[in-house]
């Protein structure tokens, strides 16, 4: 099978042909997600949660995201590999600029940065020096503090308002691909609708173009608790490989996410 790039995720969207995602953190995992066929892998800054037992991603520098990224890309040969800036790693443009450099030079084939139009000028200029990007609206980790907790957003008019200008203007400024985490399927859809950049979702319908979870959930062994979003294949299967593939059909033939697994 040949290497999924940006540009392979741009045909599926204009095909309308469901991609999948899952988070990868070592060369054994990573290697069997390849395998079976995922389109995406996510280095995320999750890490911190399922790998380290952090209670929040806050914690995770950018050695530790580096680190992980190094052993994803030993064993990954046709997924696009995509590494989380961690929490202010990305406060300045210049400190954006070093950072991702970092985590490219470790492995990654692009960059996810969470925020809106504080991050116009930072997506621009990684983009302008070969960088892609990949944005991340909606349920932010790294803003879990001023959230007040891990919330829905984008339920009333102004924040839904407020998303998907901060969506169109990120595509605007270069982001090739973005994520919507914990948003109602229905602003989620007018986003996905809104934008020819493809879009992944995490716990917003399925109508985005692409969904992606947490390793640890989908297999669950999470440390806390399997999030609504998401679902334990290998309950439903028995053995990693096949959770993996069911994933992938049930993203691909719109069976998942049901509605159980939606916010509205």
């Amino acid at each position: 099978m040949s290497k999924v790039t940006t540009s392979t995720l741009f045909k599926f969207k204009q095909e309308g042909k469901k991609f999948s995602a899952l988070t990868a953190y070592d060369s054994s995992f990573a290697s069997a997600f390849d395998q079976e066929g995922i389109d995406v892998l996510l280095v995320g800054d999750s890490l911190g949660m399922v790998i380290q037992g952090k209670k929040d991603t806050i914690p995770v520098s950018v050695e530790d995201v580096a680190y992980h990224v190094q052993c994803v890309s030993n064993s990954v040969e046709r997924t696009l590999l995509i590494a989380d800036m961690p929490f202010m790693s990305y406060a300045t443009p210049e400190q954006t600029m070093e950072n991702a450099a970092t985590l490219m030079r470790a492995g990654a084939s692009m960059v996810k940065l969470e925020g809106g139009h504080w991050l116009l000028e930072s997506i621009s200029m990684l983009t302008e020096r070969g960088i892609p990007v990949c944005a991340h609206l909606g349920l932010t980790p790294q803003s879990v503090n001023v959230f007040g907790g891990f919330k829905i957003q984008g339920r009333d008019e102004e924040n839904a308002k407020r998303i998907l200008e901060e969506a169109k203007a990120v595509e605007k400024a270069g982001a090739q691909l973005l994520v919507l985490e914990c948003i109602p399927a229905n602003l989620a859809k007018t986003i996905t609708e809104a934008l020819t950049i493809p879009v992944i979702g995490i716990g917003a319908g399925k109508d985005t173009d692409g969904q992606i979870l947490v390793m640890h959930d989908i297999l669950g062994i999470s440390s806390s608790y399997i999030p609504r979003f998401s679902k334990n294949y290998l309950a439903q299967t028995g053995e990693v490989r096949e959770a993996v593939k069911a994933f992938i059909t049930e993203v691909a033939d719109g069976t998942f996410p049901a509605d159980e697994h939606t916010f509205n």
